[in-house]
Parts: C-alpha cells; sequence; structure tokens
C-alpha cells in the first residue's frame, strides 16, 4: 500500500473516531443541563457555559454578550490544503531546538497531535501559522474597528471609529492555490516566508494614511522587520519587534492580535494544556456583523456559537526575545479542526486576566451572500467579527469584516492574487496615503 493511500485510509478513521468521541462529549454536556441546540445564552444563564468558554468569555457573557446554540457542523478543509497535507506533513519535523520548523513545504504540518508529546502545543502553534482558511494570500479591504466602554445593558456610545484599506498577507511557503506553488522562489533567496501590510487607515482623520508592513523571517533568531508610516510629519520609522504586542488606552489591538495571534512563535515557550469540548462561532448568522446591544457593543451578538473540539495552548513569552512584552501568559483555545485560535485570555505579569479576544466566523463558498467576486469552488473559513476587550480599563474594539457602512461588501479576497509581493513594500505604502 502506497503512503498516500495509507495516509487516507489513516485520516478516515481518525476523522471518525474525532467524531463519535465529540459526540460522545457533546452528549455528557447536554446530559448535564449545560447547553443544546436552540439555547439561548446571555447574562441571567451564564453559569450554563462556564465550562465550555474560557475565563475571559465567560466575563464577556456575563457583561452582556448573548449566544445562541446551534448545532455542531463539520468543517472540511480546503481540497489542495488536503492534497499539500497528505503529500508533505510525513517529512515535517522539529527543529533541534524545538522551536522552528524543518521539512515544511505545504498544508498542515501536524496533522497528527499526540497530546503526551511535549512538543504538542509547539505544534498546534505552527499548525495555527500555515492553517487551512488562506494559504497564499489574502487581502480583507475596508474593514472597520470601533472603540467603546462595555458592560451591562451599557448604552452603545462609540469612543473612537476606525476604517482600514487593507490588511494584506502573502505566504511565500505553504502555497496550495495561487502560481507559484507550493514555494515562491524568493524565499530560497531571501528566507523571508511572510508578508504583511496593513494600509492605508482611512478613519479618523487625526490617522488617515497611516500604515505598517511586516516581514517575517524563518530563522528563529531572526525578529520581524517592521515599518510604519506617519502621514503627519511624511516619515518612514523602523519599529522594535518587541514592541508590536502593545496596544494603549482605547485602542485595544496591536499588530500582533490579527487573526487571532500574529506574533512570531519562536519567540513563545508553548504549552499544550488539555482538549476538550467547548462552544465557538464558526457559523456566524450576520454578514455585516451586527453590534451587540448589551454589552455596550463590545462584541457581536446574539450569534451563533456550536460545540467545538478545542485545544488549549499556553504561551509564555521568552524574555530574551519580547522584553517588553506585557503579558506573562497567553492562552489559546484553537478549534482543533479548523485549526484557528477561536479565542485568547492574556494575563499580565502578576497573574490577573487583563484582555480577552473572540473572532466570529463563518463557513461557506463565498464571504457575502451576494457577492461577485470572491466565490469559491469550495466552503472555506471567513472571519466577520474580532473583538478585544480590557477588563481593566472597560473598554472594548470591535472590528466588522466588512464594515456595517462601506461601499465594499465583499471584504475577504482569499487566495486569489489580490495582492503580490510588490505590496509589502514602504514606496507601496507611502503611495498609497490619501
Amino acid at each position: 500500500m502506497n503512503d498516500t493511500r495509507q495516509f487516507r485510509i489513516v485520516s478516515l478513521l481518525l476523522g471518525a473516531a474525532t467524531a463519535v468521541l465529540l459526540a460522545v462529549c457533546m452528549g455528557a454536556s447536554a446530559a448535564h443541563g449545560q447547553v443544546r441546540p436552540g439555547d439561548f445564552i446571555n447574562a441571567r444563564n451564564a453559569a450554563r457555559v462556564k465550562d465550555l468558554v474560557s475565563p475571559g468569555v465567560q466575563i464577556r457573557v456575563e457583561r452582556g454578550m448573548s449566544l445562541r446554540i446551534v448545532p455542531t457542523e463539520r468543517l472540511e478543509w480546503p481540497p489542495p490544503y488536503r492534497e499539500a497535507t497528505e503529500k508533505y506533513s510525513a517529512q515535517v519535523r522539529l527543529s533541534k531546538d524545538h522551536r522552528s520548523l524543518s521539512g515544511y513545504v505545504a498544508g498542515m504540518p501536524f496533522p497528527f497531535i499526540d497530546p503526551n508529546d511535549p512538543d504538542a502545543g509547539t505544534e498546534i502553534m505552527w499548525n495555527n501559522t500555515f492553517r487551512p482558511s488562506s494559504t497564499d494570500d489574502y487581502d480583507a479591504r475596508d474593514f472597520s474597528c470601533v472603540s467603546e466602554y462595555e458592560g451591562l445593558n451599557r448604552h452603545y456610545s462609540p469612543i473612537d471609529y476606525y476604517e482600514m484599506g487593507h490588511l494584506a498577507s502573502y505566504n511565500l511557503v505553504g502555497r496550495t492555490e495561487v502560481e507559484p506553488t507550493p514555494i515562491d522562489p524568493d524565499y530560497l533567496i531571501s528566507r523571508r516566508y511572510l508578508l504583511m501590510a496593513f494600509y492605508p487607515m482611512l478613519a479618523p482623520e487625526s490617522d488617515r494614511g497611516r500604515g505598517f508592513v511586516r516581514i517575517r523571517h524563518s530563522e528563529a533568531a531572526v525578529g520581524d522587520d517592521v515599518w510604519s508610516w506617519n502621514p503627519g510629519v511624511r516619515r518612514v520609522r523602523r519599529l522594535n519587534e518587541a514592541f508590536l504586542g502593545t496596544a494603549a488606552g482605547p485602542i485595544t489591538w496591536s499588530l500582533d492580535n490579527f487573526q487571532g495571534f500574529a506574533a512570531k512563535n519562536e519567540n513563545y515557550t508553548w504549552r499544550f494544556l488539555g482538549e476538550k469540548p467547548m462552544l465557538g462561532s464558526v457559523a456566524a448568522a450576520h454578514v455585516p456583523e451586527v453590534t451587540c446591544p448589551t454589552d455596550g457593543g463590545a462584541s457581536a451578538c446574539p450569534e451563533q456559537w456550536e460545540m467545538r473540539r478545542m485545544y488549549i495552548v499556553e504561551g509564555m513569552p521568552r524574555t530574551s526575545r519580547v522584553p517588553e512584552e506585557l503579558f506573562g501568559r497567553h492562552v489559546m483555545y484553537v478549534d482543533a479542526e479548523m485549526v484557528s485560535v477561536m479565542y485568547q485570555d492574556f494575563y499580565d505579569r502578576r497573574g490577573a486576566l487583563r484582555k480577552n479576544y473572540v473572532t466570529w466566523m463563518a463557513y461557506r463558498d463565498r464571504p457575502m451572500p451576494d457577492a461577485r467576486v470572491a466565490i469559491f469552488p469550495f466552503k472555506r473559513m471567513f472571519q466577520v467579527g474580532a473583538s478585544i476587550d480590557d477588563f481593566a480599563g472597560h473598554f472594548a474594539s470591535m472590528c466588522y469584516l466588512p464594515a456595517q457602512d462601506t461601499a465594499e461588501r465583499e471584504c475577504w479576497y482569499i487566495n486569489m492574487g489580490a495582492v503580490d509581493k510588490g505590496f509589502f513594500t514602504v514606496k507601496a505604502m507611502t503611495e498609497a496615503a490619501p
């Protein structure tokens, strides 16, 4: 029997076993009267989900975020990604220092996670880096973020409104749908494996035209190259990677927070804490997302949540790499099927829970029901909303992808060649400023 066929048979068997296990676990949860499809969870009965969400999400529910429980949906990987996993995953290893990847080409690096493996946490986070939702490139256009004070039944009073022209990414390795595949030849020369850009900011007026470009290198010891553009003084500034995880005032986001977790894996020590059935939002009903009326607008609600199989992974910053890191501990809750961070709890250096990140996803063949351009031959995941809540300051930032009030409605252009490497340059960033 050839290796590919053997891999497929094992995948089917493990998939079936996982489905059975998840069904048993969910049945046990329902038997204990926690949640079942059709339930509506809010501040009055928040205790019912205490063991099914992270501590940070629990606080959000107590402060007004509501959940509609729906049946669990099976999520399939895009066929090109699944085929790449079958072809290349057997050759992937962690480096000798257990931080970086060796032998990675495309697909999921570690499709089978052994919970007894001391490197399980690191492997899960590398799977998250090369997750199936976007493998080649993406361009999220004209989305918005609103900062507001949060609290149970608080009136919606925005502090600041932010509108962004592009949040984009280009992978030089792991490519499965857009040529060149599976590796861009430039990677063999530059050793850059990920390009990211965030520009131009369209609102507020005081930040109009601002932007960032971020370049990631495959060498563990080489930090990200990051440049910012300030149109007010017309100056490009080189940023220290150590400051990328910081955020201040009502702006709760940082460059490390996008897509759940966007920092460099090698800058953290990862530890697998466990696996359990938990709630996550992967079948959002609203696009654009709705502003929650019962928590001051800090989240999207009411929205659909379902039981998911989650990996729980703890990340501790390596102080030699990121000495200015504000948080002493990050806890990621990663959907085991989609392999993407569904929520994250941030703990300060004293061990207190300081912030929480939540994402709302949709699984379909287009980002919007009436899409005309971003249409795919198979279903894939789209992020339709994301929020970070600062519990100490009682304010949050809720992002809408797409924005609620812009002409651009499709927002997500994934693996379509919408951006090329030229987009991720200081020259392109400065020329895009209005």
